[in-house]
């Protein structure tokens, strides 16, 4: 059988916008809304319940306002990156290029230290820019299963690995589902601890 000639896909060249738009959404990124949520009421949020910057752990130690600030503060994050990178680019590549930085930026955020929370409200926002429909059954299904398990990780999980096979159906071409199957690593990477704990309690 003869070989296919045909070159791998590979990811477009970036442009000098699109190289600006990626580093502006890593600082966008880095605002990590926990902890200027929690920093406005006086507290440092890495010193209270889990220490993780992020949603789930201001609404155990704040209440249902703070973390309700906080999440869509995160998710408005993912959507103003991605729409960057589209306006850079042209192309849905470009905002998903910039969504992955800005969950890097979330992650390992410049502003507080390189000590930043999981990524997956950000990563959230990403999907409503790319995949609008899909991200917001995707959403319905992180709350659902979130409120049902009361693990949210559970919800979490489900969230990115789903993402992939729903840009696909969507078809997006193949760049963008790159960086945003990058994307997905990195908050894979974040969650691997709860990943652990969670094939753990399967044994």
């Amino acid at each position: 059988m003869a070989l296919s000639s045909d070159p791998p896909p590979r990811l477009p060249p970036m442009s000098f916008a699109i190289v600006v738009a990626v580093l502006a959404a890593y600082l966008i990124g880095s605002l990590v809304f926990a902890v200027v949520v929690a920093r406005a009421r006086g507290v440092v949020i890495y010193d209270v319940g889990s220490g993780n910057p992020g949603t789930s752990n201001v609404l155990r130690t704040m209440g249902k306002g703070a973390a309700a600030m906080t999440l869509v503060g995160d998710v408005l994050k993912g959507v103003v990156a991605a729409g960057m990178g589209f306006w850079a680019s042209g192309e849905i590549w470009g905002a998903a290029a910039a969504g992955l930085f800005a969950v890097v930026g979330h992650c390992y955020p410049v502003f507080h230290q390189f000590k930043g929370g999981k990524g997956v409200a950000t990563f959230a926002g990403m999907l409503l820019w790319i995949v609008p429909r899909s991200a917001l059954v995707l959403i319905v299904i992180w709350i659902v299963l979130g409120a049902a398990t009361r693990v949210a990780s559970i919800g979490s999980l489900t969230v990115f690995v789903l993402s992939v096979p729903a840009a696909l159906y969507e078809g997006i071409a193949t760049p963008a589902v790159l960086w945003l199957a990058a994307s997905v690593a990195v908050v894979a990477f974040r969650h691997k601890g709860n990943i652990g704990r969670l094939l753990g309690q399967g044994e």
